[in-house]
């Protein structure tokens, strides 16, 4: 990594050294080709290690998960929270969450550290403990967005983290809106990352 910073690089470029700054393992490129077997859009690396960073950063022992997908994501929060960290994941499709539970299963992850849930997470989050994730990772339709963003204020600590990405790329209007009512919000100092189609990111603020 020698060259980062010695010459310009354009967005495309950048994107790509970003995406191989930290190359998936087996793993990840066995759960991201399940993903792709049955059409369902993935975070890019890049995107993955950025939550994993958080993960870390935050010492997350909880983190909730919209959007379980194939298990891509919930590998890379796993591996950046705390060895006894439990990732709560909630997605309405029962088969997406045994595929992701595989592949939980080959990362090595114990059983005990995902609790999956099969539901619709508009119904799923309300039923979730007041203050109790460090973390929370949305990767799922952008126009429920707004919906689970008001979820997040109660679900979060202090300090805590929410991330919402749009892994189709096409969820700009929604994600926008969603950004400006960020900017507004007494709740959150927010920050959009220019990373795969962007990860909008907000801290929640302690109350005042």
């Amino acid at each position: 990594m020698a060259g980062i910073g010695t010459e310009h690089l354009d967005a495309q470029a950048t994107a790509a050294l970003a995406d191989a700054f930290l190359a998936e393992d087996d793993v990840l490129r066995a759960a991201r080709a399940r993903a792709a077997e049955n059409g369902l859009p993935v975070l890019p690396p890049a995107a993955g290690a950025a939550l994993r960073f958080l993960a870390a950063l935050l010492d997350a022992r909880s983190v909730v998960e919209v959007g379980t997908g194939t298990g891509v994501t919930g590998i890379w929060l796993l591996r950046g929270m705390r060895p006894d960290g439990v990732l709560t994941s909630v997605d309405p499709d029962p088969d997406y969450q045994r595929t992701a539970r595989t592949a939980y299963a080959e990362a090595g992850v114990p059983a005990n550290r995902a609790r999956l849930i099969a539901g619709r997470p508009i119904e799923v989050l309300p039923r979730l403990t007041d203050g109790g994730y460090d973390l929370m990772s949305v990767c799922a339709d952008p126009l429920s967005y707004a919906d689970f963003s008001r979820e997040a204020p109660r679900l979060l600590r202090d300090g805590g983290v929410v991330v919402f990405a749009d892994p189709t790329g096409r969820g700009a209007a929604a994600m926008r809106e969603l950004g400006q009512s960020l900017v507004e919000s007494e709740d959150f100092a927010p920050v959009l990352l220019p990373i795969g189609t962007g990860l909008l990111a907000a801290t929640k603020r302690p109350a005042r």
